[in-house]
């Protein structure tokens, strides 16, 4: 297996996967809030090396590997015809191969039409993860998301409708203290709506952290950014959770940047959930240290 650095980024519910590297940095990689793929220039490997890697994974793990997952930042951008190659070596590779996941990025996503979508999932493409960080127009300019709401949402619905299994990520406390990214209650109830048109089978809200040498990061340290205290973020993901009405949903906010960590399912979790996060706000469960990350 050959990587392009140490640096390899991949979703917490990967931790058991085999990491194959079909794309290398981010074709976005212009969202202030994300140091991930800053030193990187996005590139799309040769698929010859690719498959070659799966040769030496099927050496070094053998036929047992039962999960993959295809670095880096937005492998879904690849040709659909490569993809196919790639899944197809994968699955004769490894006969107990269960999932294949990637990271998906909206207008790639939206590069490729409902039928390749669905040829994708036919092939084996078992989940894709999806930064939606907002439903808000403002806020997804404000962090250069490099998409609009309405694109992003229909993204989400394309990779439902063709049967991937969608894992959405959100971000609270994007707006800022003093709104400088908007106004926090648009950001939330917004993103609720989006959440709910989508329908995807899993939700997880993290909560703002600067990176250092992110430009966010660097609004941070000059003032102009005011990071989000944990009673509001804690508001934030109360209103959330009460205008979430997708089921069944699998909902996770217990990231290392979330103050205080809830998993479960709604709706049946959802007054568990309420009541927890009441209970922080009133002082009585402890939270978590602000989650630190060099700046």
């Amino acid at each position: 297996m050959r990587y392009d650095s140490d640096l390899l980024y991949r979703p917490p519910g990967e931790w058991k996967s085999y990491l194959l590297q079909c794309t290398i940095g981010c074709s976005n990689n212009q969202c202030t809030f994300c140091g991930m793929y800053k030193s990187k220039r996005f590139r799309i490997r040769p698929v010859s090396e690719i498959l070659e890697d799966i040769d030496m994974a099927r050496d070094y793990y053998g036929p047992e590997l039962r999960r993959v997952f295809l670095m880096d930042g937005d492998a879904i951008i690849m040709k659909t015809g490569e993809l196919l190659q790639i899944l197809r070596k994968l699955y004769e590779s490894f006969p107990k191969l269960e999932k294949v996941t990637l990271y998906a990025g909206p207008k790639s996503t939206l590069s490729k039409t409902p039928e390749e979508l669905k040829a994708l999932h036919e092939a084996g493409l078992s989940r894709a993860y999806l930064g939606v960080e907002s439903g808000s127009d403002q806020v997804l300019q404000f962090i250069h998301k490099g998409c609009s709401a309405e694109q992003m949402l229909l993204a989400g619905q394309r990779l439902v409708e063709a049967g991937i299994d969608l894992w959405v990520t959100i971000i609270l406390g994007m707006t800022g203290a003093n709104g400088e990214g908007g106004n926090w209650e648009e950001h939330i109830l917004s993103t609720a709506k989006m959440i709910n048109a989508m329908k995807p089978r899993h939700l997880s809200a993290m909560t703002f952290a600067p990176a250092k040498g992110t430009p966010l990061g660097e609004d941070v340290l000059a003032g102009r950014f005011e990071v989000c205290s944990a009673d509001h973020v804690l508001e934030e993901c109360r209103l959330l959770i009460e205008h979430l009405d997708v089921a069944p949903l699998h909902f996770t906010s217990n990231h290392a940047s979330n103050y205080l960590p809830l998993k479960g399912g709604l709706p049946e979790d959802r007054e568990q959930f309420l009541d927890m996060i009441d209970q922080a706000l009133a002082g009585k469960i402890r939270l978590r240290k602000t989650l630190n990350r060099g700046i």
